[in-house]
């Protein structure tokens, strides 16, 4: 019954949030009024601003935010106990995460659909525009080399999900079509758009996709997850140019939908194998751990900056100030999209949370080699003549023993734990009955289409960095749209491939800690622009004190820590030492540059707010055109 009280106890919080704290920020701190003018209507160009149905847009907004980052950084943090790691999502979302993408929100709404980069000049100063986006290209490089690193991996291990993905951009582009330039309904085709990809699930599972084409590492062996990257940075340099209507929001609003099934299928899961006494919290992951490994980081402050995405993610506000803001019909549509969105995706990172604890707890199994062609079964993991479970199995994926030895930390990697999380879901989700096998597809395709919409939008905003910088350093080649993507798409495929020990793919995974941290750092510079929003307004600025130190501070500690470690670390135990501590001091250097800019203007900037430029004068050559 525990399972189910967490989770019962988590959804109702998010609930009373949203129609108190969000209801709030709304109306005294915000004033939204669907009466203001907004950048989708006043500056509609059918391609970037574009009036859109609040709930196409939710669906957009929270599966661009989402991605694998509220499933990765839970899998990874209940190393240090779920229960730390439950309480951080909770109240990290609650009052750090929802306000921080909220305020982004509105803040590039009511600047003409401006990033927050671009603001950050006029709020604090032009100085400090350009230091914002250069951290936050920085920033989303990292996010474009794991993320695409990430659903290549998927696809590598997972082949069954491969068809199930790539099906829905044909299905996505044909959605775009029928609503935009029929004018027909859009919920009927996303639902008819979702069941044929449960049936391409299906026939994934029987005939799963392996390219098998001869691509070397350095070692000579072959790595699929090299042609799958290439791949998926060529679909999202297309994708990045392409109208927002013809293949982003009917892609995202088909994986909200898919979202939407897979955790009302796993949150049935819990409850059914809850009541039967087959998911249990505390029988089956320590609350707290105790036998932590000395090589581990400290759960100060590395339990907040590895949960990101599932409390709070910088990555976010480029999301919201990026492509949501120029797409919100109605002001008070954005409680919705911003503040109720990442309230979900806090609900998203319970359910990972209870799936790598209760889930895997149920039982491990292994995956068989093929027997036949590309069959393949999954089979349990035995000890002493009964199925591996509770502790023992969790202790098995976060602790495991190597050689007569645990592994510690060293061990701790992303795919294992991306497969915690698939394996211990699809476990909840077999107790309806549902066969295994089926149901780890299921979830593979959720997480996969998730990353694979965040690796498209965050292509689309990198574009929309790399232009901005060229505006600010009068740099005119770096405005055009395609250069603008090709240099995204470039910088995050080398990312991608950086060769490091294991071959072609895996550098970028040596820069993972750096993500952590970069990504809180560029919250708290969101928050501090927000910060400066309202004070400019006259606006209550004291709710924004405790998350802005706080986003300040952990990352902060992050980076001195490890870059501390990286220097004491032989050049022959860590190639790249030397990469990592100069890219994470920049980043840091950049910061503290940015709040000195901001503490010279502190004084002087108390009500006095500079406006944004007026909308052209000339409205009816861009209004009452059908988007």
């Amino acid at each position: 019954m525990d399972t189910l009280i967490v989770a019962g106890l988590s959804f109702i919080g998010f609930v009373f949030a949203y129609h108190s704290y969000g209801k709030w920020l709304g109306k005294k701190i915000f004033n939204l009024d669907d009466a203001n003018p907004v950048p989708s209507k006043e500056l509609q160009d059918d391609v970037d601003f574009c009036p859109t149905d609040k709930s196409i847009i939710f669906g957009h907004h929270f599966t661009s935010i989402a991605g694998t980052g509220p499933i990765v950084g839970p899998a990874i943090a209940i190393f240090w106990g779920w229960l730390p790691a439950l309480l951080w999502v909770i109240f990290g979302s609650i009052f750090i995460g929802a306000v921080h993408d909220f305020g982004s929100l509105v803040v590039s709404m009511r600047n003409r659909g401006q990033t927050l980069g671009e603001i950050a000049g006029r709020m604090i100063s032009p100085r400090a525009k350009l230091l914002f986006l250069l951290i936050l290209f920085f920033s989303l490089t990292i996010v474009l080399g794991i993320f695409g690193l990430v659903i290549a991996v998927i696809f590598s291990i997972y082949k069954e999900v491969v068809l199930s993905v790539w099906i829905e951009i044909p299905l996505a582009v044909f959605i775009g079509f029928w609503v935009y330039k029929k004018k027909k309904g859009i919920l009927i085709p996303s639902l008819i758009a979702l069941a044929i990809m449960y049936v391409c699930i299906y026939i994934g599972t029987v005939y799963p996709i392996d390219t098998g084409l001869p691509l070397f590492n350095k070692e000579g062996y072959k790595s699929a997850v090299v042609l799958w990257t290439i791949i998926l940075f060529i679909y999202c340099s297309i994708a990045s140019v392409l109208p927002v209507w013809t293949l982003l929001q009917p892609r995202d609003y088909i994986n909200s939908h898919q979202l939407i099934l897979a955790m009302g299928l796993l949150l049935l899961g819990v409850v059914v194998a809850g009541f039967g006494g087959d998911a249990q919290m505390m029988e089956s992951a320590p609350a707290i751990a105790k036998d932590i490994p000395s090589d581990a980081p400290p759960i100060f402050p590395f339990l907040f900056i590895t949960i990101a995405c599932g409390a709070i993610s910088g990555f976010h506000c480029l999301v919201s100030s990026g492509t949501s803001s120029k797409q919100i019909s109605k002001e008070k549509d954005a409680r919705y999209v911003g503040y109720g969105a990442m309230l979900l995706e806090g609900g998203l990172a319970v359910v990972v949370i209870i799936a790598c604890t209760a889930g895997v707890g149920m039982g491990l199994y292994k995956r068989s080699a093929a027997e036949t062609g590309t069959t393949y079964r999954y089979e349990k993991v035995m000890a002493e003549g009964k199925q591996v479970t509770g502790k023992k199995a969790w202790r098995t994926k976060y602790n495991p023993v190597k050689d007569g030895k645990k592994g510690g930390w060293k061990n701790h990697r992303l795919g294992p734990k991306i497969g915690a999380f698939i394996e211990g879901g699809a476990n909840l989700m077999s107790s309806l009955g549902i066969p295994l096998k089926l149901a780890i597809a299921i979830i593979a395709v959720m997480v996969a289409s998730f990353a694979a919409t965040t690796l498209d939008t965050a292509t689309r905003l990198q574009r929309y960095v790399v232009q901005e910088i060229g505006r600010t350093v009068k740099v005119k080649a770096l405005e055009n749209k395609y250069l603008a993507t090709g240099i995204a798409a470039a910088f995050g495929l080398a990312a991608a491939l950086t060769s490091g020990p294991a071959g072609p793919g895996s550098g970028a995974m040596i820069l993972w800690p750096v993500f952590g941290a970069t990504n809180q750092l560029l919250a708290g510079l969101a928050l501090l622009v927000i910060l400066f929003y309202l004070r400019r307004l006259n606006k209550p600025t004291w709710f924004l004190i405790v998350p802005l130190l706080a986003m300040i501070i952990f990352p902060t500690c992050a980076l001195v820590w490890q870059i501390d470690k990286w220097y004491q670390t032989d050049a022959d135990k860590l190639e790249y030492k030397w990469l990592l501590i100069t890219v994470a001091a920049l980043i840091q250097a950049l910061q503290i540059w940015m709040l000195i800019e901001a503490a010279i203007i502190w004084k002087s900037s108390k009500g006095n707010y500079p406006e944004p430029e007026d909308y052209p004068e000339n409205k009816d050559s861009i209004d009452g055109r059908s988007c």
